[in-house]
């Protein structure tokens, strides 16, 4: 690639913005203000989650309940690609600021709802900013700080994510209990204040000013692609069946808008999502990899939990916790991961050794049933977690490492939103897998058996307290019912993930921009070379 893109009349700061020498201090001041954020980000809907009952009785209005998340869920996902583009045309620093008050205006307002739709309309505000944090945390610390130093600091975000995990469903436990759950909301100020007195003090990038057009359209057809598919997702096999005209007109939507876009960019001068990425080989084999990761990651963490709920025992009060193994596995491998690369600057074989641990740590936990102990399920739990460890910092590494730096934003953008559409379609996917199997299951149980009056509850709707309740045959055939759809779910992921461990193979070992041999020569050129 020419160097000719980089010179001449190019938009004040727009190569000096990423070329900036920083110093390991004005680093970690910066990282302050994006651990906050990424907190900030991760928190929000494992806390409210824990609240949503209390909210319904209080402002009614429950059969609109899952718009209280889904209206979130559509803005985040739609707006993330035009938070990174934004970003990469006009400055990360005034994008990232933006986006964080945005989102603390939504969450304002959403404690201070007064009925469903009023929260309805604020999460979706909430949404919007929402997308902004993420994308803005990574693209500034691609920004900040070159691929070969970054393992110096993804510790960090790793322990973040175990952080949240844990402690979203803990904190939002204690304020439903003991505040009122507006303070769900309101909590997310005094932290998102933080952020922004840290991020504008200590962050120090120069201006960028871009003259060049905003692509509506694509904007209009990706955002248009992202919520059909979203919508698909959240509705099918719940709200409508899959072969409903809901599903199949929104499948059709989708594909239609996203050829669309496809057949814009390729026409448009600064486009919101350059296609010429895809032509980088490690930049399609990480946006497959981040895709089956999302899918993996987030279908376990919904499903390990009701295992370990129903089957074994565990309290409910504490779900948090039940995922503790999983993090830790992520956390711990995440670390030495980021240090190894750090000294090495090698990365190729992370990739393959994380796709491999992720598919065995699916199979072993396809094989947990209803005499397997917390014992053995944690130290399942600890494999699919390390093999996620190698994966889930390497591949927006690698990500931003395929992309030109003026690209820095969309690559982070683009990454995540595969790791989001991948985490949908796995809960999707994994839920119609888990309720068929379930309901086959409890009926082979229970046949010719004696129910009791008024018949057996929906087993999908069944809940530890109202399966206590119920009489010892009915609790041991839901338990092997559960079992075996565990069993259906992780056998399934594990073959997904074989498709990740693919598109590993095929990933190149490129020379990661920073520190070592060579470090001052930019990494395009040997990047266009791997893109054959």
């Amino acid at each position: 690639m020419s160097q000719s893109k980089t010179a001449g009349p190019e938009p004040e700061g727009k190569t000096t913005e990423e070329e900036q020498p920083r110093s390991p201090r004005e680093i970690r001041l910066v990282m302050i203000g994006l651990v906050v954020t990424m907190l900030l980000a991760m928190l929000d809907n494992l806390i409210v989650g824990t609240a949503m009952p209390t909210i319904v009785g209080e402002l009614g209005g429950a059969e609109h309940l899952s718009w209280v998340v889904t209206s979130y869920i559509l803005a985040t996902a739609a707006s993330t690609p035009i938070w990174g583009k934004l970003g990469d045309l006009y400055g990360r620093k005034g994008t990232f600021l933006t986006s964080i008050v945005i989102f603390l205006v939504g969450s304002a307002l959403s404690g201070l709802s007064q009925n469903m739709s009023e929260l309805i309309g604020f999460r979706a505000l909430q949404g919007l900013g929402a997308g902004g944090l993420m994308v803005g945390v990574m693209s500034i610390m691609g920004a900040l700080v070159p691929p070969r130093e970054r393992g110096k600091y993804q510790g960090m975000f790793a322990a973040v994510m175990a952080l949240a995990t844990v402690g979203g469903p803990l904190i939002g436990g204690f304020i439903t209990d003991h505040l009122s759950w507006r303070w769900t909301f309101y909590i997310n100020l005094p932290l998102g204040v933080i952020a922004l007195a840290v991020v504008t003090v200590t962050l120090k990038l120069p201006k960028v000013r871009n003259n060049a057009r905003i692509d509506y359209l694509g904007a209009l057809l990706l955002t248009t692609g992202i919520v059909s598919l979203t919508l698909i997702t959240t509705w099918g096999g719940q709200q409508y069946a899959w072969g409903s005209k809901h599903i199949i007109g929104l499948t059709v939507l989708a594909l239609a808008a996203l050829i669309a876009f496809c057949y814009v960019e390729q026409r448009v001068d600064e486009p919101m999502l350059p296609l010429s990425l895809f032509r980088n080989r490690n930049f399609t084999m990480v946006s497959i990899i981040g895709f089956i990761v999302g899918f993996v990651m987030f279908g376990s963490t919904v499903f390990l939990p009701l295992y370990q709920q129903i089957v074994q025992g565990a309290s409910a009060t504490n779900s948090g916790l039940l995922l503790m193994p999983m993090m830790f596995g992520m956390l711990v491998v995440s670390l030495v991961v980021g240090q190894v690369v750090t000294k090495t600057g090698k990365y190729r074989i992370f990739p393959i050794i994380g796709t491999v641990v992720m598919t065995a740590g699916m199979i072993l936990l396809s094989t947990m049933g209803t005499g397997t102990s917390s014992f053995v399920s944690a130290c399942w739990m600890i494999v699919l977690g390390a093999g996620m460890g190698f994966l889930m910092q390497i591949t927006m590494l690698l990500a931003q490492n395929s992309a030109e730096l003026k690209d820095m934003g969309v690559a982070s953008s683009t990454a995540t939103l595969f790791r989001t559409i991948g985490g949908s379609f796995g809960v999707a996917l994994f839920g119609a897998l888990f309720n068929n199997r379930v309901a086959d299951t409890m009926k082979e149980q229970l046949a010719g058996k004696q129910l009791p009056p008024g018949g057996l509850k929906d087993p999908g709707q069944m809940s530890p307290a109202d399966l206590r309740q119920q009489p010892d045959f009915l609790q041991d055939a839901y338990h092997h019912a559960v079992s075996n759809g565990m069993h259906t779910v992780f056998l399934w992921g594990a073959g997904v993930a074989v498709i990740a461990l693919a598109a590993a193979v095929f990933i190149r070992e490129v020379p990661l921009r920073g520190a070592g041999p060579g470090a001052d020569k930019p990494a395009e050129p040997s990047l266009e070379a791997a893109a054959a």
